[in-house]
C-alpha cells in the first residue's frame, strides 16, 4: 500500500491499528501514543486504518445551462479534462 503521510502526522496505520485493537481505556491509550483522547476516540470508531478523502464532495459554484454548455464546448475544443 502506497501511503503518503503528512510531515507532522502523529498517527500511522500501525498506530491506528493498535488503537482499534486495544482494549485499554481511551485516556491510557492517548498517553501511551502521545495524542489527544479525541483522536483515539475517532480512530476507535473507524472501520479502516486508512485516511479518508480530503477532497470536497460538493461543488462550490453553480453554472447556468448556458455557462455549462460554454464550458463543455471549450473543454472539447481545447482538449481539456
Amino acid at each position: 500500500m502506497d501511503i503518503k503521510l503528512h510531515a507532522n502526522a502523529t498517527t500511522t496505520p500501525k498506530i491506528r491499528k493498535l488503537i482499534q485493537e486495544s482494549l485499554k481505556p481511551v485516556a491510557v491509550l492517548a498517553r501511551e501514543v502521545g495524542i489527544a483522547e479525541s483522536t483515539v476516540r475517532r480512530w476507535k470508531n473507524r472501520k479502516t486504518v486508512n485516511d479518508g478523502s480530503h477532497t470536497k464532495h460538493n461543488l462550490g459554484t453553480t453554472l447556468t445551462k448556458a455557462q455549462e454548455f460554454i464550458v463543455v464546448e471549450l473543454r472539447k475544443t481545447l482538449l481539456l479534462p
